[in-house]
């Protein structure tokens, strides 16, 4: 019998509700079953865990967590997020209350470059975050503003938000999935040069140490 319900488990990504902690506890006791080479019950186990965690999907729990280590590269916004667009997504909420140097902008721009690509049929994308008070204000606001232009010779809405008090970022989507990320989108290194791999493909692009926790949900509330 072979030994596959680690693997299972971790990429189910379950969260830390009862019926999730369930389904883990009793997989769990089907592998240390198994090694005990005790093949009927650990059967008994498998089958049950497996039943669990199959309901736990159904009803729209989920959980899956990816820590990004310190200079990792392959973590471009389309190879993160690619996964959960698709034709479906028609409307995304963003929530980063760190968009307003030229960086940040430009990661913001990069994202919403990759909204408005196939299979995505994205209509109205709303921002959520914090004005600058220093001397950057106008160049943030004229910036995004011309976002929302170019945007909308695409057919695709920016609704713009600022507020002082926010600090949680996350990034929903109209299909239910939603992406934490601890950075927020600003999770890329500093490039060495402007000429070095890594300038212009984010595949290549070292990234800061950070955590993504992706769940879903069948009823995702708007930010």
């Amino acid at each position: 019998m072979r030994r596959r319900v680690p693997g299972i488990m971790a990429q189910s990504g379950l969260g830390q509700d009862p019926e999730s902690t369930t389904a883990v506890t009793v997989l769990k006791r089907a592998v240390e079953l198994d090694s005990e080479y005790r093949y009927p019950q650990a059967l008994v186990c498998y089958q049950e865990g497996i039943d669990l965690l199959l309901q736990v999907l159904k009803d729209g729990k989920y959980h899956k967590q990816i820590k990004i280590e310190e200079n990792a590269t392959g973590f471009s916004y389309e190879s993160l997020f690619q996964e959960y667009l698709n034709e479906t997504v028609t409307e995304v909420w963003i929530e980063d209350p760190y968009i307003r140097n030229t960086h940040q902008l430009y990661n913001f721009l990069r994202f919403c470059e990759m909204l408005i690509k196939r299979p995505c049929k994205v209509k109205t994308i709303h921002l959520l975050t914090c004005l600058d008070k220093g001397s950057k204000k106008e160049y943030q606001i004229s910036s995004l503003e011309e976002i929302k232009e170019s945007l909308s010779n695409h057919g695709v809405l920016l609704e713009l938000e600022y507020s002082s008090s926010i600090h949680d970022r996350e990034i929903r989507f109209n299909n239910g999935w939603m992406i934490k990320i601890g950075r927020g989108l600003d999770y890329f290194k500093k490039p060495q040069g402007n000429f070095y791999l890594g300038y212009c493909d984010f595949d290549l692009r070292p990234c800061h140490e950070t955590t993504v926790d992706i769940f879903h949900n069948k009823h995702t509330k708007k930010i």
